[in-house]
């Protein structure tokens, strides 16, 4: 094991000068004031006071998810002084993406090599040691131990030190941070327990420091589920205006927004995020903010705006690098033709094999399946259909059998995995349900819409999408209105809503449904409803002049 960390050492030191000269680089090349607009940091420590605004600034960047900048902010703190062993960690905090995603190889071996300096270096502090040997509990054996279990045994750390050291606001937040790390490398819990905690914590730190970017952050990523969403929004307001210069901060905002139907905040945010991104180079946190963004611009029926996202697509595709996800590549062009009924190019979206990387990634090309699996069914071309139905089909398998194969069920990334499988196979119900309609099985169609319906709702939205392409429970409100079951339509288009609000399309479903079973007064209701989530619409949608006309009668 020694020789193991002091070749990881040699490695590490290799990188960090790299890192370093980076660094130096960028500095040269953006105006200091580039990245101060962070928010408000105070996490004292026992390097030189020379170097503790800048561990503050970097702590700040840290906290707002901007990790490739907060990593060479950590370097040169190194560089400054070279006895910071808390620069060190934070060089390792800066791989340890507990929200995003598993580290890979790379991140594990530059991350112990960090805390392996941090150790070298020696600090007196009792306080910076504990923060150390906590890290220390996920980066240690992790060629042995399942991500989970080190996600948790960083957690209990994180627990202990918060506990002991309460006068220090930096461990409750990091704590807090930890708990829906686990959460999120958990997400069969249904009880949100840990992210409640985590709320409550940061809740009581919000009032004493407004102007916290990891306070606000962590606020949004607590309540970021349909229940809790309300809880987060003075947060969602905030956060931007805490932080303006880092991109994430000004995207995270929207993850509430959508939540609670709110399509022009959310634009707004979108909007900022994505020309922050594109000025940052940084075309996996923008291409992320135009699904965000063409998701809302289609409640709204601003279509023309969300043509525009779709044509500029490509160029942002073609910047991403290899290990970057590409869902919003397929999802933007599947949520556009689907939200406007365009079935003929639905079933004729192509799925380039060169973007996506198929395997256990296969969710993300999943989408334009579906798609194209609804727009045969709508425009008869039944083969088309059943061949989507496969591909959604192979990839659920591919994504179970992935889940099986490692045998740790504990592995946050597995139950990932399982997450993506049973939103897969929900889309594979659904389009085989429609085809089964087609084919005169109408029984047999609804059962299967419903069973779709109900494993997607029994399946947390996860971060990387803003919504469903369209949620099963309105296609199975549509179907029931298609085979003349109005009475029975309704509710589902309300449910949609309750975890849904003001989408498009369960908006008009419940104003139909209810003028069909003549309830004027609720349909009515609906379909103002409808045409004010749309005030800014820059398309007259059938939809729109059908609401129109029955406010006028």
């Amino acid at each position: 094991m020694k020789v193991l960390r002091c070749f990881y050492m040699l490695l590490f030191l290799a990188g960090l000068l790299e890192i370093v000269s980076t660094a130096r680089a960028q500095e040269h090349q953006h105006p200091a004031g580039d990245v101060q607009q962070l928010g408000q940091v105070m996490f004292s420590t026992s390097c030189t006071p020379e170097v503790q605004e800048d561990f503050n600034r970097a702590v700040a960047m840290l906290h707002s998810f901007w990790y490739q900048k907060s990593e060479k902010a950590f370097a040169l703190i190194t560089q400054k002084d070279p006895s910071c062993a808390m620069a060190y960690w934070g060089i390792a905090m800066s791989r340890f993406h507990q929200l995003w995603s598993k580290p890979g190889f790379e991140d594990l071996r530059v991350g112990l090599a960090a805390l392996e300096k941090a150790t070298t270096v020696g600090v007196e502090s009792e306080r910076e040691h504990s923060y150390i040997k906590a890290l220390e509990q996920f980066y240690m054996d992790a060629d042995k131990v399942d991500h989970l279990t080190r996600m948790m045994a960083y957690e209990g750390a994180m627990e202990e030190l918060y506990v002991r050291y309460t006068q220090d606001s930096e461990a409750a937040i990091l704590y807090a941070l930890a708990l829906l790390g686990t959460a999120y490398s958990s997400p069969t819990d249904k009880t949100y327990d840990r992210q409640k905690k985590a709320g409550d914590i940061l809740e009581k730190i919000f009032a004493s420091q407004p102007d916290h970017p990891g306070v606000a952050h962590y606020i949004i990523h607590s309540y970021d589920y349909p229940q809790l969403a309300r809880r987060a929004l003075k947060a969602a307001q905030r956060y931007a205006k805490i932080a303006p210069d880092a991109p994430h901060a000004l995207h995270m905002p929207s993850h509430i927004f959508t939540r609670l139907g709110l399509w022009q905040e959310s634009i707004a945010s979108n909007r900022a995020a994505s020309a922050a991104a594109r000025k940052d180079q940084w075309a996996k946190e923008e291409v992320h903010t135009m699904d965000y963004m063409v998701y809302a611009y289609l409640q709204g029926a601003q279509d023309g705006e969300a043509r525009r996202i779709l044509e500029n697509l490509p160029e942002v595709a073609a910047r991403l690098k290899d290990e970057d996800h590409r869902y919003a590549v397929g999802a933007i062009p599947a949520r556009y033709a689907l939200e406007n009924r365009q079935w003929k190019e639905a079933a004729t979206l192509v799925v380039p094999t060169e973007v996506f990387r198929g395997g256990s990634s296969c969710w993300e090309e999943a989408t334009l399946y579906f798609a194209r699996g609804l727009g045969a069914v709508h425009t008869g071309e039944l083969a088309e259909a059943r061949r989507s139905i496969a591909q959604l089909q192979l990839c659920t398998e591919v994504l179970l059998n992935s889940v099986e194969s490692n045998g740790d069920q504990a592995d946050g990334a597995r139950l990932n995995e399982n997450l993506w499988a049973n939103l897969v196979d929900a889309q594979r119900l659904g389009v085989s349900a429609w085809l089964a309609l087609i084919e005169g099985k109408k029984d047999q169609a609804l059962s299967m819409m419903r069973s779709a319906a109900d494993l997607e709702d029994s399946t947390d939205k996860p971060p990387t999408t803003p919504g469903a392409i369209v949620p099963a429970r309105e296609l199975l409100g549509e179907m029931l209105l298609k085979v003349e079951r109005p009475i029975e339509a309704l509710p589902e288009f309300e449910a949609t809503l309750s975890n849904s609000p003001n989408r498009f399309r369960s908006l008009y479903g419940a104003a139909r449904a209810a003028k069909l079973v003549g309830d004027v007064e609720m349909a009515g209701e609906y379909y103002s409803k409808l045409l004010e989530v749309c005030r800014l619409a820059d398309t007259e949608r059938a939809e729109l002049l059908e609401a129109k006309n029955f406010l006028k009668q």
